[in-house]
């Protein structure tokens, strides 16, 4: 089934351009033990749900077991999902705007991760290239060697890269990541979910800086938000690396409402960081995800991006 959602950019050219201000939800695929009929059901739910939205392209996931980065229990199983380009082929193929497939480059033999990206459309395809979550874990190829292969293969698929504004903040490095993985051939960057505002800012504000003395076109960051709507979330949130920082988990342990204050904290996270990339020049995008699989926090995540998707200036 055919859907046209009408998007107010095209995404492609305004990465090219450095232009940001682009809005984009992401998506988990389902797990591999669902059947197609099963699989086709929760597409079909999903291109409801978000139809009404218009955002300008959507992100699917490629998760892999972390433990190995993290030894404490994981808050929900690792379960594993379908490949996001298989999940996209066969049940998602007909959504009319770019999608952004995720590759946990670590999973793929190079000849398998060559083939896909030999077969993509840069017009309906982009991709981020994911590393291993630990230097200790085996990999069948690098994030270094994907990226050559990128190049070699398909050098007009618009390439991204992930930009941890908390690692900035541990190490003070990441925008010399990023601009490591800009030489690389990476054209933007997605955020893993945003709670440090503070972090955010200061790893943009290196960024850019760091751009205007070398003599670089900034290229947009997309930031990633969701909703907390239980502990369960909260504790996953930490789990993955996220810094919550302890007045704001305070905040929602202690809300009448979980759920409602942490979309009140995101949308005003989402604003002020919009708000100081405005001001420095800062190329961005907003991505929109939900943690959690149960329905509220999956519909206030919608309500979410509806929201911040009339922040950001996107006519043409």
């Amino acid at each position: 089934m055919a859907v046209d959602y009408g998007p107010d950019v095209d995404l492609q050219r305004r990465i090219i351009e450095g232009q940001g201000e682009f809005l984009l939800f992401a998506l988990t695929p389902p797990r591999q033990t669902a059947s197609p009929e099963k699989a086709q059901e929760i597409a079909d739910i999903t291109a409801k749900r978000l139809q009404p939205l218009g955002v300008d392209g959507l992100i699917l996931y490629d998760i892999d077991d972390e433990s190995d980065r993290n030894p404490e229990e994981r808050p929900f199983p690792f379960l594993p999902t379908m490949d996001p380009a298989d999940y996209l082929s066969r049940y998602l193929n007909d959504w009319n705007t770019p999608v952004v497939v995720y590759r946990a480059v670590g999973k793929y033999a190079e000849s398998e991760l060559e083939s896909w990206l030999r077969a993509q459309e840069p017009e309906r395809r982009l991709s981020v290239f994911v590393g291993a979550a630990s230097r200790d874990k085996p990999v069948a190829t690098s994030l270094g060697r994907a990226q050559i292969l990128r190049t070699q293969a398909r050098p007009d698929l618009l390439l991204g890269g992930v930009a941890i504004p908390e690692r900035h903040t541990r190490n003070g490095n990441e925008h010399l990541r990023l601009l490591r993985k800009q030489a690389a051939g990476c054209s933007f960057f997605v955020t893993q979910v945003v709670y440090d505002v503070k972090a955010a800012k200061n790893l943009v504000s290196d960024y850019r800086y760091e751009c205007l003395a070398q003599g670089l076109t900034p290229v947009p960051i997309v930031f990633t938000f969701s909703v907390c709507g239980s502990t369960k979330t909260l504790e996953f949130l930490r789990w993955l690396g996220v810094d919550v920082p302890r007045w704001i988990e305070n905040e929602l342990l202690h809300a009448d409402d979980t759920l409602e204050a942490s979309f009140e904290y995101a949308l005003a996270a989402a604003r002020e960081l919009i708000t100081y990339c405005r001001r420095v020049g800062a190329p961005f995008g907003l991505n929109i995800e939900s943690v959690s699989i149960r329905r509220a926090e999956i519909e206030a995540s919608v309500d979410l991006a509806a929201q911040l998707r009339d922040e950001l200036h996107r006519s043409d």
